[in-house]
């Protein structure tokens, strides 16, 4: 499945994971749910619930310093 993830206020990227949940995504585009969560439709989505959408934002909630 080819899913685009918008990371704010960093750009967007295509990946292709197989039967992913949302942690797949985080961790496709190099985040994880410790530091970021997923939206979509602006609702927030659990790490662990499979992604049947074609497009997810994602925010940063922790950068390092």
């Amino acid at each position: 499945m080819q899913v685009t993830v918008d990371v704010i206020g960093e750009g967007s990227e295509t990946v292709t994971v197989d039967d992913p949940d949302y942690g797949d995504l985080l961790a496709a585009v190099d985040l994880s749910p410790h530091e970021a969560s997923v939206f979509v439709d602006g609702q927030p989505k659990p790490a662990d619930g499979t992604v049947t959408e074609a497009e997810v934002e994602v925010v940063r909630l922790v950068r390092g310093g």
